[in-house]
């Protein structure tokens, strides 16, 4: 409602004070800040659940509400795994831990940004995929890549992948120490409570892969590569309150073409595919795959100026679409892999 309200803002810094931005610690303390505050959030929920008399609505509400806090660790988490310093990216494990989400540090940066809108990527949904259908093939997908690419790896330097030295392993140990920490203060609430909040901070994550590349499709070259990912390979955003909330990550365009760019030097660039509105209003549409297919479908063509080829599309819902926008397409190699 308030990003309805305030609207867009699609002014960029100019490229003269960038270098003094990405170098200015205010921007980065902001997001160390978020870190000790999710944790916060946790112990003191957890400690309300289990000391105060409530319903179970109650219990329900909070833990849900625990959830969405806990998916905006995920966030902070992006934002700081990015970063190269080894201060940032431990900070990033550990807001990750929170949520107990913490291969994303690994799956995100080495496998999504890698496969962004081909086939390979399970975080990438297709058009006509329902986020129901997205979030079987992403959740696991993601933790499958994740731990095969940290397997490669330690591989490389002659490591077990059961080694301490696993990016994975290392966030993982964090949340079961503070979830075991958490079921010995708070008792077996917490076998409840604990894994919904999990849960449904997943479940942010998964609703952002979802809108983020809805349908978008990278060229395949005649080499067989993928051609380099553009700003217009990903959805965008410029509502304003959504993006202070979330360190400008609905500025998806620009982070996914020049990654290790901060979240205050963002650009918005002309003739991007552009969401409706921000992510906390499309995350609420896409709990009605019909609704959201409605607002989104037509976008896409428009982005793939009517070419139904350069589409990744739901295997088996390649004939509605044909006859819904009255083209005829041919079943390309890249959907074939997406089978």
């Amino acid at each position: 409602m308030i990003d309805t309200m305030l609207g867009e803002d699609y002014s960029n810094p100019p490229e003269s004070v960038v270098p003094k931005l990405e170098q200015d610690r205010y921007y980065k303390v902001l997001t160390y800040l978020t870190v000790p505050i999710h944790y916060a959030a946790l112990i003191i929920s957890a400690w309300w659940v289990s000391t105060q008399p409530i319903g179970v609505f109650e219990f329900l509400a909070l833990a849900l509400s625990l959830g969405i806090v806990n998916g905006l660790a995920l966030n902070t988490g992006h934002e700081l795994g990015h970063k190269k310093e080894t201060f940032d990216r431990w900070m990033a494990k550990l807001v990750l831990a929170v949520v107990g989400y913490g291969h994303f540090f690994i799956e995100h940066n080495k496998g999504h940004h890698r496969d962004v809108a081909t086939p390979m990527d399970p975080a990438t949904s297709r058009m006509g995929e329902s986020i129901y259908t997205f979030s079987l093939r992403e959740i696991p997908g993601a933790f499958k890549r994740a731990w095969g690419l940290e397997e490669q790896r330690l591989s490389r330097c002659g490591k077990s992948v059961w080694s301490l030295d696993n990016e994975v392993l290392q966030p993982m140990i964090l949340t079961v120490v503070l979830y075991a920490a958490l079921l010995a203060f708070f008792g077996p609430l917490m076998l409840i409570f604990l894994p919904i909040q999990m849960a449904f901070g997943w479940w942010q994550l998964t609703s952002a892969n979802y809108i983020e590349h809805y349908g978008l499709l990278r060229e395949k070259l005649p080499n067989g590569r993928y051609e380099h990912q553009k700003p217009h390979h990903s959805w965008n955003s410029n509502h304003v309150m959504s993006n202070l909330i979330l360190f400008h990550l609905q500025r998806h365009s620009d982070h996914h073409a020049h990654p290790t760019r901060s979240y205050q030097s963002l650009r918005d660039f002309s003739d991007l595919p552009t969401l409706p509105t921000g992510y906390p209003g499309m995350f609420f549409v896409a709990f009605f795959p019909s609704w959201f297919r409605s607002l989104m479908d037509d976008r896409v063509m428009e982005w793939a100026h009517g070419d139904i080829n350069k589409i990744q599309i739901q295997p088996g819902m390649r004939e509605f679409y044909e006859q819904k926008f009255g083209v005829k397409g041919s079943e390309s190699p890249d959907t074939t892999v997406a089978k």
